[in-house]
């Protein structure tokens, strides 16, 4: 695990954890690492908090003073910057954004040429810098120092291309957007009205401080009495950055990640799309949707937890879509990362070609009660291999045989053991997860559950 980066990006409390400094050194580093025998291009997005604002200035100024010349595409999405990237040949992007972080969290995520994120061999280098091991890049002088260009356009470009993978109208049809004051604020609604739809919208008054804040895909409580009140046909929650989507049904019931992959992934199959009949999903997808797919013929990998590494396995493979139940859903075809806007889109298409409710396309997926606890722990690799734990955890792996699983992983963020129970009851599930609590209370390895 790195220093400052993680699976998404360099993540943390604004001007604490991640400051400005950081912001121009990252900027100014990139611009010389990228200056080849022309002049660097990187495009820059962020999202609504307060603090983004000043890490796009940071990092402009740490860009320019190397020389790179930096496109501003001001409130946007994290997939829209990797879209243009890819698009439009720019050298790198970067997105400032927490995702789905309160709004005091703030983070910068680096996308490479091909709208990817950043290799780790790039990511290792920054590190260096930052630490101080490697020496400052020399300034730009004179003609050689770079510009900041307005590109608006970009984001208008993006939707463009977003509205063009839709293959009905939705004339008719009744949707609710919740955008989480976050970087769909004014961009979801835009979409799905030039599609015809009737569209409600909630999270949409961005004011720096409200980001995520009981609203989106995180608090989908909201668009569900949205969905009943309004009697609508589907709804769309999403994160602070849009790339993650969660839907909520005609009956305000949540449609999460995994039933979306079940619902596109089985529509993908039927229809001959789906490449290699094969969806790829994180150890943490539920068990239900293993089994719905065994009885549908569609095959599935698992990947550790992280849409980056979901989209690294379907690029070697070869696989169209793969995600998570938190709603990072990534179709390879359209998208190198997590899409909301494109997700909800592909559902959509799902419910009108079938012609049926939300809630009809998952009557087919029974998914398994599950309990999560997070164990706070000295030394997570200690705790994980102490013989006694794997054996409570092969014992309670041997009493659920085929009707349910058990997961015990260590957080790569934070000293901690995520101990998770799939079964055919809560309270077996429980039951289960406290167990193995148990055990490692016994043996002195638990400092805190939650």
């Amino acid at each position: 695990m790195s220093k400052y980066f993680g699976t998404d990006g360099f993540r943390g409390e604004a001007g604490v954890d991640l400051t400005v400094d950081h912001a121009f050194k990252i900027g100014r580093f990139l611009g010389h690492y990228f200056e080849r025998d022309r002049e660097c291009r990187v495009v820059i997005g962020k999202d609504t908090r307060l603090s983004s604002y000043m890490f796009e200035c940071a990092l402009t100024a740490g860009l320019t003073s190397s020389g790179a010349d930096v496109y501003l595409m001001h409130v946007t999405t994290t997939p829209s910057v990797s879209y243009i990237v890819r698009s439009e040949g720019f050298d790198c992007g970067i997105m400032i954004s927490a995702s789905h972080n309160a709004y005091h969290d703030n983070g910068i995520k680096l996308i490479n040429s091909r709208g990817e994120k950043m290799e780790d061999s790039v990511i290792d280098v920054i590190e260096r810098y930052l630490d101080g091991a490697l020496p400052d890049p020399p300034y730009a002088t004179g003609s050689r120092i770079g510009r900041a260009i307005d590109h608006a356009a970009g984001c208008n470009r993006y939707i463009g291309y977003v509205i063009s993978l839709a293959t009905h109208s939705y004339n008719g049809k009744r949707i609710g957007l919740d955008c989480a004051n976050g970087s769909t604020w004014a961009i979801a609604k835009s979409v799905f009205d030039a599609l015809g739809a009737e569209t409600y919208v909630i999270g949409n008054s961005p004011d720096g401080t409200n980001i995520n804040a009981d609203c989106g895909s995180t608090h989908i409580e909201a668009l569900q009495r949205l969905v009943r009140e309004k009697h609508l046909d589907a709804g769309f929650a999403f994160d602070g950055d849009a790339d993650r989507c969660l839907a909520v049904n005609e009956k305000g019931e949540v449609v999460n990640g995994d039933a979306i992959l079940f619902i596109c992934g089985r529509h993908m199959h039927q229809k001959d799309a789906l490449a290699n009949d094969t969806v790829v999903t994180t150890v943490m997808s539920n068990f239900g949707l293993y089994k719905a797919f065994d009885a549908c013929g569609i095959k599935y990998e698992k990947t550790a937890v992280g849409d980056k590494y979901v989209y690294e396995n379907m690029r070697q493979n070869g696989h169209l879509l793969g995600g998570e139940q938190s709603g990072h859903i990534i179709f390879s075809k359209y998208a190198t990362t997590g899409d909301g806007l494109i997700t909800a889109i592909k559902v959509m298409q799902v419910m009108l070609d079938r012609k049926l409710p939300l809630s009809e396309l998952t009557a087919d997926l029974e998914t398994y009660p599950q309990v999560l606890k997070n164990v706070r722990v000295p030394d997570k690799d200690a705790a994980l291999a102490d013989p006694d734990v794997v054996k409570a955890v092969e014992d309670v792996s041997a009493s659920l045989g085929d009707n349910g699983r058990i997961l015990l992983r260590k957080s790569g963020t934070e000293p901690v053991l995520r101990v998770m129970v799939e079964a055919p009851t809560h309270d077996e599930c429980e039951s289960l997860v406290d167990s193995v609590i148990g055990v490692m209370r016994d043996k002195g390895l638990v400092l805190t559950v939650k």
